[in-house]
C-alpha cells in the first residue's frame, strides 16, 4: 500500500481550477518531486497535503489515515519553506528545538534529539550560531534539521533551493539527498527547477495547468515524455510536425521534411504528428546520411559543449555537441544533421493530457 495517497484531489477558486482531479501516491521513503511552472498548482497541492489549504474535492490518506479532518498541526508532517522561516533572535540549537518545545519534549530528549539533528546535517560546531550569520546553504540545513527533529512521517519541501546561487543550489542537491536517505524520511518537493527534480527525485509528477502531465522516474520522463509539454519543459527538445504515415507492431513509418524515416511503434492514428527530438541526440553527418540540412545561425562554447541553432526546412533546431577538443562548425556554415530512430518520441498534434 502506498505511503501517501491523493485521489482526485481539487482546489477551485471561484472559476479557476488551481488543482484538477490530481491523483497520485508517494511510496514510503521515497523522495517524490512536483515538478512545473508557476501556476501550474504544485504548490497549493503541497498546501493541501501540509493542512493549509482544504481541497474543494478529492481526498488524502498518511499511511492509510485520511488527513482531512486533522488539524495542520496535529498531521505531524516536516516542512520546510523557500524563504526557510528561521527566527533569527535565536540559536541554531534554539531554532531546531522549536518544535520540540511545542510538543513538550522533556528537556534531555530535546537535547539529545537537536544534537542528533545538527550532526544529520553537519552543523554540529554551529549549535550557539544565529541565523544572521550564517549563508544561505547553511541557513538552509539549519530549516531542515528543524523540520527532522520532530521525527515526521512525511517531510514536504516548499522550492527549499531557490534562493541559492547556483554552484551552492548544485552543492546542495547532493547535500539534502544523503540527508533524506539517511533519514530515511519519506519527501515530497515542489520544485519548478527541471535539472532539481531530476537530480533528487526517485520520481518526479510533471504538472501543468493543475493537471498531471506524466508521473515516472526520472530518467523516464526525460527520455520517453508522453506529452509535447513534457518533451519541452522538462530540458531543452526540438519539436516538429511529421506524418505518420504506418504502425507496425515493431516499428512506425514516418514522413519528415520530404524523407521517409523509420521511427519507434506508437499506439497513434496514421496522420500529422509531433516529433520531439532532444539536442544532444543529433548528430552532424554525411549529405548522404541526413535527415535535413540546414545553416548554423548561431553557435555558442559551453566549455563542455557547443550549442548551436540551425536554421533548417522543419524550422530552427537546437543542436547540443561534446567538447571533443575541436572546433566546430561556423556560422553561416551548411550542415546536414541526422538522429537515430530510437531518439524520436513520436506524440499526438496538440494533446491534452488525461
Amino acid at each position: 500500500m502506498a505511503f501517501l495517497e491523493a485521489h482526485g484531489l481539487t482546489k477551485t477558486y471561484g472559476e479557476t481550477n488551481a488543482v484538477d482531479n490530481l491523483t497520485f501516491t508517494v511510496e514510503k521513503g521515497s523522495f517524490v518531486s512536483l515538478l512545473g511552472p508557476s501556476g501550474c498548482g504544485k504548490t497549493t497541492t503541497l498546501q493541501m497535503i501540509a493542512g493549509f489549504e482544504d481541497p474543494t474535492m478529492g481526498k488524502i490518506k498518511l499511511a492509510g489515515r485520511d488527513l482531512s479532518a486533522i488539524p495542520a498541526r496535529d498531521r505531524g508532517l516536516g516542512i520546510v519553506f523557500q524563504s526557510y522561516a528561521l527566527f533569527m533572535h535565536m540559536t541554531v540549537a534554539e531554532n531546531v528545538a522549536f518544535g520540540l518545545e511545542m510538543r513538550n519534549v522533556d528537556k534531555a530528549e530535546r537535547k539529545r534529539r537537536v544534537a542528533d539533528a545538527l550532526e544529520l546535517v553537519h552543523l554540529g560546531h554551529l549549535a550557539n550560531r544565529y541565523p544572521r550569520a550564517m549563508s544561505g546553504g547553511q541557513r538552509q540545513r539549519v530549516a531542515l534539521a528543524r523540520a527532522l527533529v520532530i521525527e515526521p512521517e512525511l517531510l514536504l519541501l516548499d522550492e527549499p533551493l531557490s534562493n541559492l546561487d547556483a554552484k551552492l543550489r548544485e552543492e546542495m542537491q547532493l547535500e539534502l539527498r544523503r540527508i533524506q536517505r539517511e533519514a530515511g524520511v519519506t519527501t515530497l518537493m515542489v520544485t519548478h527547477d527541471q535539472s532539481e527534480a531530476l537530480a533528487m527525485s526517485d520520481r518526479v509528477l510533471v504538472m501543468e495547468k493543475g493537471r498531471l502531465q506524466q508521473e515516472d522516474s526520472p530518467f523516464e520522463v526525460y527520455e520517453r515524455p508522453r506529452t509535447s509539454f513534457v518533451s519541452t519543459f522538462l530540458g531543452k527538445s526540438n519539436n516538429f510536425e511529421a506524418e505518420l504515415k504506418s504502425i507496425s507492431p515493431t516499428a512506425s513509418q514516418l514522413l519528415i521534411g520530404g524523407r521517409a524515416l523509420t521511427g519507434p511503434t506508437v499506439n497513434l492514428t496514421p496522420g500529422t504528428v509531433e516529433v520531439a527530438v532532444r539536442p544532444e541526440r543529433i548528430e552532424i553527418v554525411d549529405a548522404a546520411e541526413a535527415v535535413i540540412t540546414g545553416t548554423v545561425r548561431e553557435r555558442i562554447f559551453l566549455g563542455a559543449q557547443w550549442m548551436m541553432n540551425v536554421a533548417t526546412p522543419l524550422g530552427d533546431m537546437l543542436v547540443i555537441r561534446r567538447n571533443a577538443g575541436r572546433r566546430e562548425a561556423e556560422i553561416g556554415d551548411t550542415v546536414h544533421l541526422s538522429w537515430a530512430p530510437e531518439h524520436m518520441r513520436i506524440l499526438p498534434l496538440n494533446e491534452v493530457a488525461a
